[in-house]
């Protein structure tokens, strides 16, 4: 069985030739070994969002609030998530927890 490194290794390898849908693909294998490998769900939002699977993009992006609850930049690309979605709201309510954070 490959390592939780190996396989995200081998998912950006295949980001970066421009192949999503395997890199996708290869970012499930490793959540579905991990799921609490926030980097993979980050990740996933990410790649998601680019093809256009939004609720595949909020869904892994609200993993990575959970996972890291106190971190602002979680929040931040929640809000950009919501935005390229079209749920304006939910951005906006992301934006303000992150912001919320920072001032502490």
């Amino acid at each position: 069985m490959p390592t939780n490194n190996e396989l995200y290794n081998e998912a950006e390898r295949l980001k970066e030739a421009g192949n999503l849908v395997d890199a996708a693909a290869k970012l499930e294998e490793l959540v579905a070994q991990d799921g609490h490998y926030a980097l993979a769900h980050s990740a996933l939002a990410v790649i998601y969002g680019r093809l256009g699977r939004h609720d595949d993009a909020i869904r892994h992006g609200l993993a990575v609030c959970q996972l890291e609850p106190s971190d602002p930049f979680s929040f931040t690309a929640m809000s950009v998530t919501y935005q390229r979605a079209g749920r304006i709201p939910e951005a906006e309510e992301a934006m303000f927890r992150a912001r919320t954070m920072q001032g502490r």
